[in-house]
């Protein structure tokens, strides 16, 4: 698969997660109220962000955790919250992609929420 095409197959997944996710009233002030966030300027750092995360290709140039840490200082983030996160990861993943890259998609959101868990302070 070209990197064109993957960037396009993120973008398939991507889209409806977060369609999802900012239609669920337990998770979705945390973009509308809290952080304020443009979800469109942000969609395409979302793109490089996971693009960079499974293929290694250097488009992503911030530090993602920075963001979720200064947003857990606003308000309280809770285990259900990244229970929601990842439902609607793999819900996204499960309904539009399969293979390696929908594999290693679902094993890397595990992973980074684990780790924004640790890093924000819910146990």
């Amino acid at each position: 698969m070209r990197v064109k095409d993957i960037r396009e197959s993120l973008d398939t997944v991507i889209n409806p997660f977060y369609d999802k996710f900012l239609a669920d009233r337990k998770v979705n002030y945390l973009f509308t109220d809290v952080t304020k966030v443009n979800i469109e300027k942000h969609f395409p750092i979302l793109i490089d962000f996971w693009h960079s995360i499974l293929l290694g290709s250097g488009t992503y140039g911030r530090n993602a955790m920075q963001p979720h840490i200064d947003l857990a200082k606003k308000t309280k983030l809770t285990k259900e919250y990244f229970q929601i996160w990842l439902g609607y990861i793999y819900k996204s993943v499960g309904e539009l992609s399969e293979g390696k890259l929908a594999l290693a998609m679902k094993a890397r959101s595990q992973n980074i929420a684990g780790l924004m868990k640790r890093k924000v302070g819910v146990e």
